[in-house]
């Protein structure tokens, strides 16, 4: 799990029962395994990077960087991202300074190293979340409460017809994390709205489930067979008063019996 202001990676078992936290040199929105078992890529601050997997306890922080796209540019982070069937990582940036400026872009590291920018002029890139079939990816403008669909040719690299999936109401909050399960439902996080949904793959809502603090992040499947739901949440946007009513405000929490299984993570294979 990663705390992304906080500059922080955390690795627990499933039960909770133990946690180790590791302090990175940048803020850092996602970790995608790498297939070949011995190193995760980071979605950090400044670009793309491999870190060795696992860690020592007490283990010094060392990145290689793999991309670094944004240059001088400070305000400008990756934001979430997703391995396709290839191999390759699909992931989203944002204007950390000021989220309401389109400087966001969805780019594509494939397995030989390459970074393109495939899509422009998003607020906040959120979530990409692919379906089991591997042949559509959503991915999300959380600024303008917007997921896009695009038809995915994993093998060619390629993103083709983008049309709106989904727009959400302003009672709904941003939509932000999102993935798959197994039965082509889609799990959404709504930022400021304090729930996650189950959307059909027509867009229509089949079960919402209510937390108790408002801003959601993202949401995963985990454990053995996939079948648990796990669910993250944040404390930045809040204020004082507010972070007082919320006092489970950056929690990470479970949805119990979610009903349906997830799909497995894909890594990286380069």
């Amino acid at each position: 799990m990663t705390d992304i202001h906080g500059c922080r990676l955390l690795f627990g078992l499933d039960d909770a029962s133990a946690w180790q936290v590791w302090d990175l040199p940048q803020r850092v929105g996602w970790v995608i395994p790498c297939a070949s078992g011995d190193a995760v890529l980071l979605g950090l601050q400044g670009g793309l990077a491999r870190m060795p997997w696992p860690l020592g306890g007490n283990a010094q922080i060392a990145v290689d960087w793999v991309a670094q796209p944004f240059g001088a540019n400070a305000a400008l982070r990756l934001n979430d991202a997703k391995a396709d069937a290839s191999g390759a990582v699909w992931a989203g940036s944002l204007n950390n300074d000021d989220e309401t400026r389109s400087d966001g872009c969805l780019f594509r590291l494939g397995t030989d190293g390459q970074l393109t920018v495939e899509d422009t002029g998003y607020t906040v890139a959120n979530g990409p979340a692919i379906r089991g079939d591997g042949q559509l990816m959503l991915h999300t403008d959380s600024g303008r409460r917007t997921i896009y669909a695009f038809d995915l040719d994993a093998a060619a690299g390629q993103l083709s017809n983008k049309r709106v999936w989904k727009q959400f109401a302003d009672d709904e909050g941003y939509p932000d994390g999102m993935c798959f399960d197994a039965e082509g439902g889609l799990w959404v996080a709504h930022w400021g709205a304090g729930c996650v949904s189950r959307f059909a793959p027509d867009g229509s809502l089949l079960r919402r489930v209510l937390l108790p603090t408002s801003h959601i992040t993202n949401v995963c499947f985990g454990g053995a067979a996939l079948g648990r739901l796990f669910v993250s949440s944040a404390r930045a946007g809040l204020s004082v008063d507010q972070l007082a009513a919320q006092p489970l405000a950056g929690a990470l929490f479970e949805v119990l019996a979610p009903g349906v299984n997830g799909l497995p993570g894909l890594p990286y294979g380069g």
